[in-house]
């Protein structure tokens, strides 16, 4: 992982090989930020994508191997009891098949580059478990 800081934020590169969850914790706990919104995109080999099911409140995961674009990775990072905590989705994309996966990102491990920026905004928003919906939530 490479990455830079700027006023508003940060950019980061990760290379083939490095796993963006573990790669974006460690910049956030090394940089100590609070609160932020992240987009990138890029390409990976291997990615575990998880789909909330409302009636269940559980994660069903997938793991998808094999070459795919990373169209799109959004999200944010808070805390919660004074943990990062990030909240991602992606959309990946094999060029080849067309296939094209979206939901909340577990894993992925680069296979050619990631492009990242994450915007830091001043304050703090915490996390709390929500038995009604089964989530951890934005606490105000």
């Amino acid at each position: 992982m490479e990455y830079r800081k700027f006023p508003q934020g940060y950019v980061m590169r990760l290379d083939p090989g490095e796993e963006i969850v573990e790669q974006l914790t460690a910049l956030v706990n090394r940089e100590n930020v609070r609160l932020g919104s992240v987009s990138a995109l890029g390409a990976a080999g291997d990615v575990t994508i998880g789909i909330f099911n409302t009636r269940e409140k559980q994660y069903h995961s997938r793991r998808y191997q094999g070459d795919y674009e990373i169209s799109a990775l959004v999200g944010n990072v808070s805390r919660k009891e004074g943990e990062p905590y990030l909240h991602l989705h992606i959309t990946i994309g094999n060029p080849v098949t067309g296939e094209v996966h979206a939901g909340h990102l577990t894993s992925a491990v680069i296979s050619a580059t990631l492009e990242l920026f994450l915007q830091v905004w001043d304050g703090d928003v915490d996390r709390r478990f929500s038995d009604t919906v089964g989530l951890n939530l934005f606490e105000f």
